[in-house]
């Protein structure tokens, strides 16, 4: 993934392999974040954040506030959010050539991004917009592992 920042915002680490978090900064409460989607308005979820993930990144921070999991083959982004106040708000995935723009409000006006654990604190002033980045990256893969396998033997399945 690729974020840009509006407003002369600076992100100090743009791309990522597993996720991109916005999170309420220091103790303040909920965030909103405002989600459009390909230019068309998503949802405004009121929550501690929002998650937008790959399939490689899944399997971690994703996976622990209750996101999907998905294979690495699959050409998707994963919109999770974080400790929502609402009990109808659900994770979404999305194809990956989708255009994501996010407008956030505090109540102490300002947000944290992190971009695969490299966190900053943004003003909320600053709209931040994520694609699928032009950038790719060659994984090894040990002869013998798959995926499903890995899942089986970290998660305990079938035991």
């Amino acid at each position: 993934l690729e974020i840009s920042s509006s407003r002369g915002g600076k992100i100090a680490s743009p791309y990522a392999l597993n996720e991109i978090a916005v999170l309420k900064s220091g103790l303040s409460s909920m965030i909103t974040v405002e989600v459009t989607l390909n230019g068309q308005f998503l949802h405004t979820y009121k929550a501690d954040g929002l998650l937008v993930a790959t399939p490689t990144g899944s399997t971690a921070y994703n996976l622990s506030v209750g996101g999907p999991l998905l294979d690495p083959h699959v050409n998707a982004i994963i919109l999770s959010p974080v400790a929502t106040h609402s009990l109808n708000i659900r994770p979404l995935v999305v194809l990956d050539d989708s255009k994501i723009d996010l407008k956030i409000s505090s109540r102490n006006g300002n947000y944290m991004v992190s971009v695969d654990g490299r966190s900053q604190v943004l003003n909320q002033d600053i709209e931040l917009h994520i694609e699928r980045s032009s950038r790719t990256i060659k994984l090894v893969r040990v002869e013998g592992q798959t995926f499903m396998q890995s899942l089986k033997d970290k998660l305990n399945w079938g035991r």
